[in-house]
């Protein structure tokens, strides 16, 4: 099992694309899989649910609802744990405590210049990898 905290960047952009091949599209299909569960807190579904219902991407209400509730049904609540450093973007602070609150999570980003560099924050591709090279590539 791999416990990951998404940040909202991937969730955009696995929806928005139309390649299903792409890191962020494979991310969240390995989360509807169960390969990846997701670690989160009220702060990180209040942050999705903003952003996922602006209009600018022009998301259907009921695809919202159902990310967030299967978040919520299939993911893992965490007690963030604090972070005495300082982050480029304060609105990443969450995302970044919350993984901290489970040891054995990652962080999967689009903007690994925004967190610490650490082995737990992954960018989509590199999280990608990690499962195939487990599981083998996908079809």
């Amino acid at each position: 099992m791999i416990y990951a905290v998404i940040d909202t960047n991937i969730l955009v952009s696995a929806m928005l694309t139309h390649n299903p091949q792409a890191a962020t599209a494979r991310v969240l299909d390995y989360i509807v899989e169960g390969v990846i569960t997701p670690v989160y807190n009220d702060d990180i579904i209040s942050e999705y649910q903003e952003v996922l219902n602006r209009p600018k991407f022009c998301f259907d209400p009921l695809l919202v609802k159902y990310v967030l509730d299967y978040f919520r049904h299939y993911g893992i609540q965490v007690q963030p744990a604090p972070y005495e450093g300082s982050m480029p973007d304060e609105k990443d602070r969450a995302f970044y405590e919350v993984s901290l609150g489970l040891p054995d999570s990652f962080l999967v980003t689009g903007n690994l210049k925004h967190f610490p560099s650490t082995p737990r924050v992954i960018s989509p591709t590199e999280m990608a990898a990690l499962i195939e090279s487990a599981l083998g590539p996908t079809l």
